[in-house]
C-alpha cells in the first residue's frame, strides 16, 4: 500500500509539473487546472463510504460490505447463519471488499448487468452472478434470493458501481487484462516462483493459513477448500491478471511485484494442482463462445485442450479471428 501511495503521489507531482509548463507556455490557468483534474480522476475511484451518513439504505449496505468482507464468518464452515461454503471470503477475490481499482473490483456490475452471458447461455441478474461467485469461488450454495443477505449483497455491489455510466469502463474498473505470452504458461517455473514469493502467506501445501474461526487468514490456492473447477479464477488469463495486478502482498497495479511472465507461470502451476470438481454440463450452450483459455472442451476448433489450458493463447485466437464471416 505504501508503494501505491507514493506513486499516486509521483502522479500529482508529475500533472503539477505540467500544469506549470502550461501556464509558461501562455497556457490558461483554467486550461491547465481541467487537465489536471482530468488526469488526477483518470483511475476509477469507489464511492465515499461516508455518504451512507445520510443514505436511507446505510444499514443495508453495511451489512452488505460486511458479508464480502468476512463470508465465512456468516456462510464458512462454522458461519453464524449457515455452514455453506468454503471458507473463502468475496474479498479474497475482490480485494478492498470490491473497491480497490484494477483488481477485480465491482465497478461494473451496476453499469453491467442484467446481462447476456455465454456462459449461461441467458441474460443474468445480479442475483445470478452472486449465485455463480458463490457455487464456484466459494464452492458452495448461494443464500436465498429472497433472504436479507442476498439483498444486502445486491445493494453493496451495485453501490460500488453507481456512478459508472452504461456502456464505459474507466481506467482501473473490473480487472485489467495481461498481454498473452508467445509461448505456453510453465508449471515447473510457477513452482519456483510459488516458493519464493507466495509461500509464507498460503503455505508450501497451498492450502491457505486458518484463522482459528472456520476461515482463513490467507486463502488456500487449491485442494479441497480453494475455488472450484469451473470458478473464472480457473481460467489462466484471470488468474494471471489477479495476481499481476495485486500480488504479492504490497503490489499494486503502479508497482507491480511480478512480470507478466511470472504471473502467467505462476497461473500455470496453480491451476495444474487438484481441486474440487463442477458439474459444467450446462455451461457454454454455445462452445464457440468459450473463452480461448476456457480449460475443458469440447471446442469448436482443433486446438488440444492442453493448449486451451495453458496456451500459447495467441494462434486460437488467431484462427478464430480468421475463421469469422467476413463483412
Amino acid at each position: 500500500m505504501e508503494s501505491s501511495v507514493f506513486y499516486r503521489r509521483l502522479s500529482l507531482l508529475v500533472v503539477g509539473a505540467a500544469v506549470v509548463l502550461m501556464q509558461a507556455c501562455g497556457g490558461g490557468e483554467e486550461q491547465a487546472a481541467e487537465t489536471a483534474e482530468e488526469q488526477v480522476a483518470a483511475v476509477w475511484q469507489a464511492p465515499d463510504t461516508s455518504t451512507w451518513q445520510t443514505d436511507a439504505d446505510a444499514a443495508l449496505l453495511r451489512y452488505g460490505r460486511e458479508l464480502v468482507a468476512n463470508t465465512s464468518a456468516y456462510f464458512g464452515p462454522q458461519g453464524s447463519l449457515a455452514a455453506a461454503t468454503n471458507g473463502l471470503n468475496c474479498q479474497n477475490c475482490h480485494l478492498d471488499a470490491g473497491t480497490r481499482p484494477f483488481s477485480n473490483n465491482y465497478a461494473l456490475v451496476a453499469s453491467g448487468y442484467p446481462r447476456f452471458r455465454a456462459r449461461s447461455g441467458t441474460l443474468e441478474t445480479v442475483h445470478k452472478r452472486i449465485a455463480d461467485c458463490f457455487q464456484r469461488s466459494l464452492n458452495g450454495t448461494a443464500p436465498d434470493s429472497n433472504s436479507l443477505e442476498a439483498a444486502a449483497i445486491k445493494a453493496y455491489v451495485l453501490w460500488v458501481g453507481k456512478d459508472v455510466e452504461v456502456g464505459t469502463k474507466p481506467q482501473g474498473a473490473g480487472l485489467e487484462t495481461i498481454p498473452f505470452l508467445e509461448r505456453a504458461g510453465d508449471p515447473v517455473q510457477g513452482e519456483q516462483l510459488y516458493v519464493a514469493k507466495c509461500v509464507s502467506c498460503h503455505q508450501a501445501d497451498g492450502q491457505g493459513l486458518p484463522n482459528g474461526m472456520g476461515g482463513y487468514a490467507f486463502p488456500p490456492l487449491w485442494g479441497p477448500n480453494s475455488y472450484n473447477a469451473a470458478a473464472g479464477l480457473h481460467r489462466m488469463s484471470r488468474f494471471a491478471s489477479y495476481v499481476k495486478q495485486s500480488m504479492p502482498l504490497g503490489a499494486s497495479h503502479e508497482a507491480p511485484l511480478l512480470s507478466d511472465e511470472e504471473a502467467w507461470d505462476l497461473a500455470a502451476y496453480v491451476n495444474s494442482q487438484s481441486r474440487p470438481a463442477f458439474d459444467l454440463s450446462a455451461d457454454w450452450p454455445d462452445i464457440s463462445l468459450k473463452p480461448v483459455d476456457h480449460p475443458f472442451g469440447p471446442f469448436s476448433d482443433t486446438f488440444p485442450e492442453q493448449q486451451h489450458k495453458f496456451g500459447p493463447f495467441g494462434p486460437i485466437k488467431a484462427a478464430r479471428e480468421q475463421s469469422k464471416p467476413k463483412a
